[in-house]
């Protein structure tokens, strides 16, 4: 970029915005802005009146006490400016030729045309191909044309704005330059501004440029203009420094440079910013539009932020902004990542009533989303609609997720049927769908058809990954004992070292000491894909708690959290100690739970002060079915433990309990050598305690 030239300002008294750039951005460090001192010329330059030569030019003394007189000035009739309006829908409608333009325009006849019904027909048209051959035929015919034309020109280029044809005043104000007119602050902020609606933000940047070379000073509405410009072409810092000093000067902003700003924090990272905006805007009282909003939520969604996002769905709503496909989309997006499943079938609702077309990849996600939260009756639904309508077809994605329903709620037969109907569909099983038929059948306990199924994937030449082993883990947590051989034959095809690790759990009672077992998982957890790194750690203690092996779930459990890969279980406060679990399987949960109340027996000896609260954190549960998850598990195994936790009415997944029932119940444990089999062997390893 060229540096900006620096300006001086005149001796009056205008207000100066002036603030050093970096040349990077194109601004020298003495260059000042002018704000509000050319509003009065912008004003005339668009409104001259009929006849310049009525107004008096004799300097007389005015007593300025007394009220100022009204200025009259010889208005055209009401019926002028009608026929003068029906003129301009003629020049929109007819050929962008000189012939039919010049037919229509000869209406006026051999007599001149006054500038100021020249500027009512150009600033009436909204045709930029007509417009500059209307220009052409008016400046030979205005009587006194002030400035050279400069004002037609300057109303022609307000067409081109309108209809956002910056290529069209490109060419308008390269023909002022060969007539020698030299252009004003007005004309530099109608092309930036045709620029910025034309979205060609770098233009706009480059016309702002410009204006020192022609001995033109950026004023308010100039620089109004190029926040949005700058904000669009993510140069943050600039567009900061300006809308700062807007806000100070009182600068008018319009609906597009706050979208425009929300956008710049949003590809920034910087979502605290976007939200910022957002509450400015309001506060200045511009109403935020659809495409404000759209923007708010693109920004949510990258942002994750999936409450503030409902929030402002809401708030759009209530403003009477209506959402487009846009808005929708985003929405569904938000929600299905969230797994917020009513709220995106709400919103899948609200897109059928419109009658919107969903396209496959929001079908997919939403469908996905109704297999991970418990949803396969309105997954099946979604699935006829989007057959029904025949606006798209299922892809390999669809048919994977259907299988996904099917495998979740148990239906064996319909899950090989999908499969049948996406392999004649032309589509090859993935090892996502692999992975659904392995969990169907282990869910319905037929083992032996894990067994072929994985075979028959293997021979397809699909690689089982770390994510398949976790599968192929937590069907053994739900299978019998005397089938889990058959199990561990296909692990160790899978991953030697993980197949070493199950077998010694399976054949526990077969091996002498436990052969460095602690090591050995140690070993595989450190080789393991981040992802995979919990599931399978989860499911492994799961294993052992099922074999009835709690000093083996105990060593997991502690590699677990030695490898981060269990973080923030525990946290203190002066006024609370909590657990939390919502992130752990059934097993791995109920083991932190032991070790846990071992922390707080040896509080309790060591005489350490209890808060006044501890509380347990199993989360809410975002499956339609949560009640059989964490929750409801605890709750059962705290009445067994005869714990005083009791569920907390106002925050789901919560069980507390005051610092006085705790120790009281603490203290009656300390003679009871077993209450479950697996708290007396875990409360027996002193050598463990959850970090905090």
């Amino acid at each position: 970029m060229t540096s900006l030239l620096s300006s001086s300002l005149s001796n009056t008294n205008p207000l100066f915005l002036s603030f050093s750039i970096s040349s990077s951005l194109s601004c020298n460090r003495n260059f000042k802005f002018k704000t509000f001192s050319h509003l009065n010329q912008e004003s005339h330059s668009h409104h001259p009146p009929t006849n310049s030569s009525s107004l008096s030019k004799t300097k007389i003394w005015v007593n300025p006490y007394t009220p100022k007189p009204k200025l009259h000035r010889n208005k055209p009739s009401n019926s002028n400016n009608s026929f003068l309006l029906k003129l301009a829908e003629s020049l929109d409608l007819c050929d962008p030729t000189q012939q039919q333009v010049y037919a229509i325009l000869n209406g006026f006849g051999n007599d001149g045309v006054s500038e100021r019904d020249a500027v009512f027909i150009l600033n009436k048209m909204t045709n930029p191909k007509t417009a500059p051959i209307v220009l052409n035929y008016l400046r030979d015919k205005v009587q006194h044309v002030r400035e050279n034309g400069m004002v037609l020109y300057n109303v022609t280029l307000k067409v081109c704005r309108k209809c956002k044809d910056f290529e069209g005043a490109q060419k308008v104000f390269d023909e002022m330059l060969q007539r020698g007119i030299k252009p004003n602050n007005i004309t530099f902020t109608t092309m930036i501004n045709c620029a910025r609606m034309a979205a060609l933000p770098d233009k706009a940047v480059e016309w702002f440029e410009k204006m020192p070379g022609f001995g033109c000073e950026p004023d308010a509405i100039t620089c109004s203009a190029m926040v949005c410009a700058f904000a669009r072409t993510n140069h943050v810092d600039m567009a900061q420094r300006l809308y700062d000093r807007a806000k100070m000067e009182k600068w008018p902003i319009d609906v597009v440079t706050f979208s425009a700003l929300i956008k710049m924090y949003d590809l920034s990272g910087n979502y605290d910013g976007c939200l910022n905006i957002h509450l400015e805007m309001k506060g200045l009282g511009v109403k935020p539009n659809v495409e404000t909003y759209n923007t708010l939520l693109v920004a949510m969604l990258r942002a994750k932020r999936h409450w503030q996002a409902k929030t402002i769905y809401q708030e759009m709503k209530s403003n009477g902004v209506s959402p487009d496909f846009t808005t929708y989309s985003t929405l569904l997006r938000i929600f299905t990542r969230a797994q917020f499943g009513q709220d995106a079938l709400g919103v899948y609702k609200e897109m059928k009533e419109k009658g919107m077309n969903v396209s496959i990849d929001l079908y997919n996600v939403l469908l996905a989303m109704c297999a991970d939260v418990g949803c396969h009756e309105e997954a099946l639904e979604i699935y006829e609609d989007m057959k029904s309508l025949g606006t798209c077809r299922p892809d390999s994605w669809t048919f994977s997720v259907l299988i996904n329903v099917y495998s979740g709620s148990g239906k064996v037969s319909e899950a090989e049927g999908m499969l049948d109907e996406m392999i004649k569909s032309g589509f090859e099983p993935t090892i996502f769908v692999m992975v659904s038929l392995v969990q169907c059948y282990g869910k319905a306990k037929r083992i032996d058809d894990v067994v072929k199924v994985f075979n028959h994937f293997l021979n397809l030449g699909i690689v089982p990954d770390d994510r398949f082993c976790g599968c192929l883990l937590n069907v053994m947590t739900q299978t019998p004992k005397e089938e889990l051989g058959k199990l561990v034959d296909c692990v160790e095809k899978v991953n030697t070292k993980l197949g070493s690790v199950v077998r010694y759990l399976v054949e526990v009672e077969e091996q002498e000491g436990d052969g460095d077992f602690r090591k050995e998982a140690s070993k595989l957890l450190s080789s393991i894909i981040a992802e995979a790194k919990r599931p399978i750690c989860n499911c492994l203690i799961d294993l052992c708690v099922n074999l009835n092996l709690p000093d083996r779930a105990h060593d997991l459990l502690g590699i677990g959290l030695t490898h981060e890969i269990y973080r923030n279980i525990q946290s203190r406060s002066q006024t609370k100690w909590s657990l939390h679990l919502k992130n752990l399987s059934v097993g791995a949960a109920t083991t932190a739970l032991h070790v846990w109340i071992k922390d707080l027996s040896n509080s309790l000896e060591s005489g350490e002060e209890f808060p006044p609260l501890l509380g347990i954190n199993t989360g809410r549960g975002k499956h339609k079915h949560s009640c059989k998850g964490l929750a409801s598990v605890f709750k059962s195994h705290l009445k067994e433990l005869n714990a005083p936790f009791r569920e907390d009415p106002n925050k789901d997944g919560w069980f507390l309990v005051t610092k006085e029932a705790a120790k009281s119940w603490l203290e009656s444990r300390g003679s009871t050598k077993s209450i479950a089999p697996l708290d007396s062997l875990v409360l027996n390893a002193p050598s463990m305690a959850l970090p905090y």
